[in-house]
């Protein structure tokens, strides 16, 4: 295949995944395999002193460089591509979209296994049974090997049988009471569950629904085989879950599958636990927390057509589909749905794209929609679907703002909240406080002099992590052991400043010592597997009070908690960003809904000092609703994003004088370029300007009109690499971003 009929050798077009917005040409192999080479397929090429893994972008007969200069693809590594011609469409459309160098976005839609060249073989996952024995043994039997009878247990409540993954999943350390147990003939080595014949697709009956729910479900179900992209606002506890699953069954009988998007680790096991209990289809997982086999594994089923669901994060949007019917994305209006660094892309945003270009729905939940999404609804582009009420006999909690000026606290709790505690607690019945800092204090301040423990790398404060004995920056993770005295008067007494969980957590077990407590956040989640362990005990009812941060704000399900609390609230009123106000009221809309979600009504106390500020008595009077359609007409008034575009350009150096003198240089350049509407800010230092050593600037481009914004970076971009201030800072540009820090 060197040559065609002509005689010219053939040039292979291919994107590097690194940092170079633009092509690479190469010579053909000098030998091929059988089958035709296409776009798509991965390629070992050399570059620079080694070689790296490529992707075939298109071949061509001429090329801008002399073929003597050229060097040759090493070799193919696919005998056919990976990605669909509908793949590929995406990537090279997300590439131009924001920016980004079109090999890294080829990059980002693979395994990392797969990036490294490994071949693309499906892995055969070893899969375990019960025996005859094992499915009748009593598992108190096994009360002296606790988790040889923790594993029995699993599997006894489990149809059919478990894979590696799936174990790895749900405890990392399955393997020795595995081996065990096989020894003993209480399980064995089985083959995966065979797929389901017709009419077997499902194991658990649905269940009966609303007139919304049935209306909500009705509408997806009549799109499916066509592109349309459906919002699902449902308050929390209104079923969508429910809705998500009878539309999933829906699709599995046209013989296609679902892509289901979430937006954080921790929401994946009991969805998935759920999804196994109601289908009888092979479901996939892929999250950051997998191996790169596991990974990979996923990836390839879905790919090939033998899995019907995966359920995954962010970065499983790009994984390919055999036989696509429905891209699901619940709690759409989370932030973790953009990344954050290398390719800033958001997966709600490309999901819709995904959809449009592959011709199937597009379904996004949750309770509290995102201004973009809810003004998309208005320009008529998608369509509403509401649930407006809980589902069976759940009712809305009570919302309370408890006015604290003036009161006695203690670490943060209000006598009037302790109280409620109490009473709650006597009705055997669970708490759930909600407090978004972990650690003891975010502040150690000298009493004498009032110096304070700040990071010589960031423009942050270090955090007390009392239970560590550390000060830690949140930031850049440097820390240092916690000090007794001052550095700077050497006499001064050190005090703790401010709330974290840690130090809420102590001053709970001494008001209530003997109740058990369990503290929900990353430092209290490190290891896997804890987390769940946590959620088995609270749903078990083992738990008394529950503290956490963001973590538990979403998704979660705790039948039993009729009592949750905001402990300071305050701290997201006040932001120099415009999102802030929108980010709090979805905070405090989703904390609230895990109250009263079974048939105990809930109550929600927001402690605050600013009782009469209108974001709060809106939320609370009239609901998140007419909160949006606030926040919509005060940022039509000012011209701010969904009514205009932005693109943030981000710099950053060890040096402090550079980021600004590159961003003023591309101000300029972008002036030059400019047509007009497009406004152009900056440069300015980033909110924390120094942060993990470097010096952070932004110059942020704005306009009403997003083809004149991004016809300006076209022109912009290939400028930008040029500029010899571009050589002395890191900087990246992120189009739509969802915060200005």
């Amino acid at each position: 295949m060197a040559k065609p009929p002509g005689g010219n050798e053939l040039i292979f077009r291919v994107a590097i995944p690194a940092p170079f917005y633009r092509l690479f040409d190469y010579l053909a192999p000098a030998e091929t395999g059988p089958g035709p080479v296409l776009p798509g397929m991965r390629l070992e090429v050399p570059f620079g002193k080694g070689s790296k893994v490529a992707f075939l972008v298109a071949i061509t007969q001429h090329s801008e460089f002399d073929n003597s200069k050229l060097k040759r693809v090493t070799r193919i590594l696919d005998d056919e591509p990976l990605l669909s011609s509908k793949d590929l469409r995406l990537l090279h459309w997300a590439s131009s979209y924001y920016h980004h160098p079109l090999g890294e976005v080829f990059s980002a839609a693979f395994p990392v296994s797969l990036r490294q060249g490994k071949p693309a073989e499906l892995h055969v996952e070893k899969c375990y049974a019960l025996t005859e024995q094992g499915k009748t043994i009593d598992g108190n039997r096994l009360n002296r090997a606790p988790k040889q009878k923790s594993v029995l247990e699993k599997f006894q409540c489990h149809a059919g049988s478990l894979s590696e993954t799936e174990l790895s999943l749900w405890n990392e350390n399955w393997r020795p009471a595995v081996k065990t147990l096989v020894d003993k003939r209480l399980l064995e080595i089985s083959k995966p569950d065979a797929a389901p014949g017709p009419g077997l697709l499902t194991r658990d009956s649905a269940l009966q629904c609303n007139a919304q729910q049935q209306a909500a479900i009705d509408a997806a179900c009549e799109s499916l085989g066509q592109f349309a992209v459906f919002l699902l606002e449902g308050v929390t506890g209104s079923g969508k879950t429910e809705v998500y699953m009878q539309i999933i069954r829906h699709v599995l009988e046209r013989g296609q599958q679902v892509l289901v998007l979430l937006p954080e680790i921790t929401l994946t096991p009991q969805l998935e636990e759920r999804f196994r209990q109601r289908f009888a289809v092979t479901i996939a997982v892929s999250h950051s927390k997998l191996t790169d086999g596991q990974r990979q594994n996923a990836w390839l089923q879905m790919q090939q057509g033998v899995c019907s669901i995966l359920l995954g994060t962010r970065s499983a949007l790009f994984t390919p589909l055999r036989n696509p019917g429905l891209i699901i994305l619940d709690e759409e209006h989370d932030a973790s749905f953009k990344q954050q660094e290398g390719f800033r892309f958001s997966a709600r945003d490309v999901a819709v794209v995904r959809g449009k270009l592959l011709n199937i729905p597009v379904l996004l939940g949750s309770a509290t929609p995102s201004l973009e999404s809810l003004h998309n609804v208005d320009r008529r582009r998608y369509h509403l679907l509401h649930l407006p009420e809980r589902a069976g006999n759940a009712t809305a909690p009570i919302l309370q703002l408890l006015d604290i000026r003036n009161k006695r606290m203690q670490e943060g709790l209000s006598e009037a909240l302790i109280e409620d505690i109490r009473k709650t607690l006597a009705r055997n019945e669970q708490v759930l406080l909600f407090l978004n800092r972990r650690g003891y204090a975010p502040t150690l301040i000298c009493h004498g002099c009032g110096w304070v423990a700040r990071c010589r790398r960031c423009d942050a404060n270090l955090v007390i992590h009392y239970d560590e004995s550390l000060l830690r920056c949140h930031h850049c993770a440097q820390e240092q052991p916690l000090i007794q005295r001052c550095v700077a008067c050497e006499t001064g007494e050190l005090t703790p400043l401010g709330l974290g969980t840690e130090r809420v957590e102590k001053v709970l077990a001494t008001l209530f010592p003997d109740r058990m407590i369990v503290r929900l956040d990353r430092d209290s989640t490190q290891r896997k597997g804890t987390l769940e362990n946590y959620l088995q005990q609270i749903n078990q009812g083992c738990v008394d009070i529950i503290l956490g941060t963001q973590m538990l704000a979403k998704g979660h399900h705790f039948p039993n908690v009729t009592l949750v609390a905001i402990l300071d609230v305050d701290s997201g009123l006040f932001s120099i960003d415009f999102h802030a106000a929108e980010k709090l009221a979805q905070m405090i809309v989703q904390v609230s809904g895990r109250a009263g979600r079974a048939e105990k009504p809930g109550k929600v106390i927001m402690q605050t000092r600013k009782p009469e500020h209108p974001l709060l008595t809106t939320l609370i009077r009239q609901g998140y609703s007419d909160f949006a359609r606030t926040a919509l007409a005060e940022r039509k008034e000012a011209s701010l994003p969904p009514f205009s575009y932005q693109a943030l350009l981000r710099a950053q150096a060890l040096d402090n004088k550079m980021p600004p003198l590159f961003l003023e240089a591309v101000g300029k350049l972008a002036r030059q370029y400019s047509q007009g509407h497009i406004q152009i800010l900056g440069p300015v230092a980033a909110p924390m300007t120094k942060r993990a050593g470097l010096y952070r600037y932004q110059l942020l481009f704005q306009s009403t009109r997003r083809q004149a914004l991004h016809a300006l970076l076209d022109g912009l971009m290939p400028e930008i690499e040029k500029l010899k201030q571009a050589k002395k800072v890191r900087w990246s540009l992120d189009i739509d971003p969802v915060d200005l820090y």
